[in-house]
């Protein structure tokens, strides 16, 4: 299962991301917001962190993306990664085998996070001796 949740500043991404999931045919279950009322970015970590198991996948925005990497990382089960380009879209996968990405809701461009998501979401983990090592490290 793909999850998402969002902050007030990632609410509307967030509705067009639906769009998007929905016209590519992948399930995905909304956490919230469900407004742009002002609402704390941790609640709607904590609501991810909450849902997601094993082989899920999340993606968390607000304003920067920042908030929402810092909240979800709190979560041993988590490894969530801010993706900016192409490139972190896919190493967020392919070494670090992230589970969740966060995304910024301002000041960058909506079809630039559509695109990103896509990558992600099209990554495999690469399953490499030294990357599984590093991240058992975290454990």
């Amino acid at each position: 299962m793909l999850y998402l949740a969002s902050d007030h500043a990632g609410y509307d991404l967030k509705e067009k991301l639906k769009k998007f999931l929905t016209k590519s045919k992948i399930s995905f279950k909304d956490l919230g917001t469900n407004s742009k009322n002002v609402v704390d970015y941790p609640d709607y970590a904590k609501k991810l962190i909450k849902n997601i198991k094993k082989n899920d996948k999340g993606i968390l925005i607000c304003g920067t993306g920042t908030g929402m990497v810092i909240a979800a990382n709190r979560s041993k089960k988590i490894r969530a990664a801010g993706i900016y380009d192409n490139y972190t879209a896919k190493m967020a996968r392919h070494d670090n085998d992230a589970n969740v990405i966060c995304l910024r809701g301002r000041k960058f461009s909506s079809n630039k996070n559509l695109k990103l998501v896509k990558i992600f979401l099209n990554s495999k983990f690469s399953n490499i001796h030294r990357h599984k090592k590093r991240i058992k490290k975290l454990s």
